[in-house]
């Protein structure tokens, strides 16, 4: 039994290919202003036309933005860490702070609203992804015309300090219904922090499971602010505020301190939305009984939105270990259904780990989807320094083993497993990667271990260059890592390459020879001419060099295992 897997591949970061935000952006993490490799990542070009290199040239401006640059993307993260303050202080001042002296949050609202004016400039300036065409344009004019037709107004909108202006004109602070409708404007920029966390989810650096969580646990914390304070605005502009759900629990509540009344609401509206509800702060009025009414109908939906994603993280992480529990269960059952040896149980228990363990690294599914120019990078990078230490191969032609490691298939193989088994004729030769494999003659129920094969051994080449049954079984001590190839490919290679197949043969008599004691000198015999009689066969022929007898030899099935002239073998055992 034999996993296959793939190969260890480093991953890197995913970019999105999203265009439409306000500030021109396109989802993807850059390191520098219009890099190709970087635009390669979200730049299609059209069947037939200009690659992303010539779009980088075409109509160069340097006063044009990259949404890739990483100076730029630094930018939209503080931004959105403005967007998140901004998001959080409006319901609070509202709220508690209508007739207060705002104090330092004033001026820090000021200050925002500079960014975000800056920001609303800067972005006459980044170039964007046509969504249509999914083009880089560069155009200033097009970027101008497309944000004046989108987002431009209610960007500037949501920046405006109303209340600011208002007292630049009339020389009073303006408190009222209007000014605070008005401040509502500010949500707009949320949409910010939702680009974010789109960004963030295709990014591999970081763990879909917990960016996802931490967005959900970002929108429940921010429902749940905003429904406390628009509770406590209602108790707090209520005619008779006694008769107020706060009103009720702390009379005089507004000479409470601010920590308290906001400590109050949010536990109004934690307890409301998880449905707890333990009635120490219920609803006094008829404005607040709909209000709660209207809250509880968007809790349902909230409650819905949020136990759904997260049942759907919980099960995607846990599936793929549910199926292995399955597995294993099903495994374990069928074994004693069936009276299986434990040996068996053992095997079939250490093959569904294994698997387990392989097939949660995608290896070679990714492998089989890649270009065959990048498929035979990876395997040159990868397997090609095992091959050429490999006996059988050294001496061979570069472009003889890249055709090689391209048609082999790397393997996990569990300790204590048969890959070959004495007396069979196999069709796979093995490569070991890492690991150990014994050699293990079978003499009918003794077993003896012959030799231990570690990194960079070969076995099954025997059968492959003699046609003969393996006078071995192959069996693996550890973990170990296989490549392996087909019988029928390596002929097929050494065919195609005469001159690697005489070197492939050499080194295979070489090898048999200072295995076994044997002299070139022994399998030539004293004749030195022609091959006659048993002279002739594929190591004579071989060692005197004569590659053309030797290829017709090879492709008649000619036996490789006849004697010498002292009897002895050179090819006893396959390695």
């Amino acid at each position: 039994m034999k996993v296959s897997s793939g190969f260890e591949s480093a991953s890197a970061s995913s970019a999105g290919g999203s265009a439409g935000s306000g500030s021109g952006s396109s989802s993807g993490w850059g390191s520098g202003s219009f890099n190709l490799r970087n635009l390669s990542k979200v730049i299609l070009p059209p069947l037939g036309g200009p690659s992303g290199h010539s779009q980088l040239h075409a109509g160069s401006d340097k006063w044009v933005i990259s949404p890739l640059d990483s100076r730029y993307r630094c930018w939209e993260t503080f931004m959105v860490v403005l967007v998140a303050y901004s998001a959080w202080v409006y319901p609070f001042e509202v709220a508690f702070m209508n007739a207060s002296p705002k104090g330092g949050l004033e001026v820090a609202d000021i200050v925002v609203d500079l960014f975000f004016a800056v920001d609303i400039v800067l972005t006459f300036f980044v170039a964007y992804i046509d969504p249509r065409t999914q083009l880089l344009v560069r155009d200033r004019k097009k970027i101008a015309l497309r944000y004046l037709s989108t987002f431009f107004i209610m960007d500037v909108a949501s920046t405006i300090p109303f209340q600011g202006l208002a007292y630049l004109i009339t020389g009073e602070v303006r408190e009222g219904a209007a000014y605070s409708l008005l401040g509502v404007l500010r949500l707009w920029r949320l949409r910010k922090v939702k680009q974010f966390f789109t960004r963030l989810e295709k990014d591999i650096r970081f763990s879909y499971f917990w960016v996802r969580c931490a967005r959900l646990v970002a929108v429940t914390l921010f429902l749940v602010h905003c429904a406390g304070c628009l509770y406590y605005l209602i108790a707090d502009r209520y005619p008779d505020r006694d008769k107020t759900w706060i009103g009720a629990a702390i009379p005089n509540f507004r000479q409470a301190s601010l920590r308290i009344r906001y400590i109050s609401s949010i536990y109004w509206s934690i307890t409301t939305m998880t449905t707890v509800g333990y009635g120490d702060l219920h609803a006094e009025n008829t404005v607040e009984m709909v209000f709660n009414i209207l809250y509880m109908l968007f809790n349902l939906g909230l409650t819905a939105y949020l136990i759904g994603n997260m049942t759907n993280l919980v099960v995607e992480g846990t599936r793929r270990t549910m199926e292995f529990r399955n597995s294993v269960r099903a495994a374990s059952n069928f074994v004693g259904r069936n009276r299986l040896p434990p040996r068996l149980k053992q095997q079939i228990l250490a093959y569904m780990c294994l698997k387990f363990r392989a097939d949660s690294l995608n290896q070679q599914q990714l492998m089989d989807q890649l270009p065959k120019s990048i498929y035979k990078s990876i395997c040159e990078q990868l397997f090609l320094p095992v091959v050429r230490d490999v006996y059988l191969f050294r001496g061979v032609s570069r472009e003889g083993l890249l055709c090689l490691v391209t048609k082999m298939k790397p393997e996990y193989i569990p300790p204590r497993e048969d890959v070959i088994v004495q007396d069979e004729a196999p069709e796979d030769v093995y490569v070991v990667v890492s690991g150990e494999v014994e050699a293990v003659r079978l003499d009918g129920a003794d077993e003896r271990v012959q030799a231990t094969l570690g990194a960079r051994d070969i076995f099954g080449e025997a059968s492959a260059l003699s046609d003969r049954a393996q006078g071995f079984t192959f069996r693996t001590r550890t973990l170990s890592q296989l490549l392996r190839l087909k019988q029928a490919t390596l002929k097929e290679a050494m065919q195609t390459r005469p001159e690697d197949s005489v070197v492939i043969i050499n080194n295979f008599l070489k090898h048999q020879v200072e295995m076994h004691g044997m002299k070139v000198e022994d399998l030539l015999g004293e004749n030195t001419g022609e091959p006659q009689g048993d002279a002739s066969n594929v190591l004579t022929v071989a060692a005197m060099g004569n590659s053309a007898l030797l290829e017709d030899l090879l492709r008649a099935g000619k036996d490789a295992d006849v004697g010498d002239a002292k009897g002895r073998t050179a090819l006893v055992s396959g390695n």
